[in-house]
């Protein structure tokens, strides 16, 4: 028996998992009280049971990121256990800090890290994204608490309960920003990320349906929970569950949200707190700061991330401006200027001669013509390679176009027959081994010649041009 292909579809998934969520939450309504206890822990127990299947039948590559997660769902498994009257006990939304509440957050935090974990690799591609969202998400908490958590906290509430809630929330928001961010963009993934995104969705709104519910008979939080069990389960049975922790190739052009609505959404913190202050409805609240300083961080890596990409791009453009995209050697324009650089030098004294070689390949288009236009890119980049290693650093190679090369050397030795020495060797490419030939021109100006650089280049190419004129040779290389 194996698991599903790639190629299997979805549909069954789906399907199972709408008929399982709504017979457990019908069952759990219409059950007695100590048979409610069993459906829950049956149902908690599912996405357990479902992941170390998936991992033992090799369906799923990341083992370390899905035990993980295995393990921190099996500990909600036994937390509900060991107190089965935490959620009927309406226990889940007072913020109490008992030890059980410590016991599940702690349980929930080690499966959000193991959610965090198998998506760092989506990040590689879209940190800037990521940060984003994660930004999106956290400026959302201080409204959902001040409106629709914090004022609704009964006496039982503690400091460290209402701590413990409060990290459950902005944990959530994060990574609910994060999975639909990456959602956008990974489209191989998005009916496993479809389910996390609904989990996430589901126990950020079951934390406010709990604090609501706290003193009332409402069955509606274990439903809800068992909804978020049940959807969380289902990205490990997709076909295309792997695709989680193993993202394809990034995409072309990933958009980012303007500027403008970023920061709108980090004002949101500091308009609510300058809007209690001017009711004076009430103490302050302390979640709205805390909120703030916790997004500050990620504002300086945002800034921080534009600033090396921007670094980044400028050296990439600056690197193009004077480099050949597919020999990496230099371009016409800087190899000019190199040049007349050393011709100044040479009229300065600072130099005793300097030698412009022109190098055109002989049997390059037989090549090209038979090989493919990728082979002659092979053969273009391995005769860059070996004029760079033959000129070094008294030196400077450029290409002008096509399969013309200029080599510029001060002080040196000949080069042109050691040149064309090396163009010589074969070199392999897609379908075989190729050897070329050159002809190679060379002119030098010596200290107190009145010749500028058209005149060198001039006298190189004819040079160049009566090793050509000569009877037909492997290479060869005149003066």
């Amino acid at each position: 028996m194996g698991w599903p292909r790639a190629t299997a579809p979805a549909w069954p998934v789906h399907a199972g998992v709408a008929v399982l969520s709504a017979t457990a939450a019908t069952a759990y309504g219409l059950a007695e009280p100590h048979v409610r206890v069993a459906i829950f822990a049956l149902v908690t127990a599912v996405p357990v049971v479902t992941y170390l299947l998936a991992v033992g039948f090799r369906h799923l590559i990341d083992r370390g990121t899905w035990l993980t997660a295995a393990a921190g769902l099996g500990t909600l498994t036994l937390g509900t256990v060991l107190w089965p009257d935490w959620i009927p006990g309406h226990h889940f939304g007072s913020a109490e800090g008992s030890t059980t509440d410590l016991v599940m957050a702690t349980a929930h935090l080690i499966f959000l890290c193991a959610t965090a974990t198998g998506l760092r690799r989506h990040g590689r591609a879209d940190p800037g994204g990521l940060i984003d969202a994660a930004l999106f998400g956290l400026c959302a908490v201080g409204p959902l608490w001040e409106w629709l958590i914090g004022p609704y906290l009964g006496p039982s509430a503690t400091t460290l309960g209402m701590a413990l809630l409060l990290s459950d929330v902005l944990v959530l928001a994060a990574v609910l920003g994060c999975l639909i961010r990456i959602g956008s963009t990974a489209r191989g993934a998005r009916g496993p990320l479809g389910y996390l995104v609904l989990t996430a969705t589901l126990t950020l709104a079951n934390d406010i349906v709990a604090v609501h519910t706290v003193n009332g008979g409402s069955v509606w939080t274990a439903q809800i929970m068992m909804l978020a069990y049940l959807t969380v389960a289902a990205p490990a049975v997709l076909p295309t569950a792997p695709l989680v922790t193993e993202p394809g190739p990034a995409p072309a052009g990933v958009r980012h949200p303007p500027l403008g609505w970023l920061g709108a959404a980090l004002c949101v913190n500091p308009l609510i707190a300058a809007i209690q202050a001017i009711r004076a409805d009430g103490p302050a609240s302390a979640v709205l700061p805390i909120a703030t300083i916790i997004v500050v961080p990620l504002v300086v890596l945002r800034l921080r991330l534009l600033s090396m990409q921007r670094a980044a791009a400028e050296r990439t453009l600056a690197h193009q401006a004077h480099h050949d995209d597919l020999t990496g050697l230099y371009n016409r324009r800087h190899i000019v200027a190199r040049i007349d650089q050393a011709m100044l030098a040479l009229h300065r004294g600072d130099l005793a001669e300097v030698t412009v070689m022109l190098c055109d390949l002989d049997g390059f288009k037989p090549v090209n013509d038979r090989y493919g236009h990728q082979a002659g890119d092979l053969v273009l980049q391995a005769v860059a390679l070996r004029l760079s290693a033959a000129v070094g650093r008294n030196g400077a190679v450029g290409r002008l176009g096509g399969d013309e090369f200029v080599i510029v050397q001060c002080d040196g030795e000949p080069l042109a027959d050691r040149i064309a020495a090396l163009i010589r060797e074969p070199i392999e490419v897609t379908g075989g081994t190729v050897r070329i030939g050159a002809s190679i021109g060379a002119a030098t100006a010596r200290t107190g010649d009145d010749a500028d650089r058209e005149t060198l280049i001039a006298r190189a190419d004819a040079a160049m041009y009566a090793v050509k004129a000569r009877p037909a040779t492997p290479a060869a290389a005149a003066a």
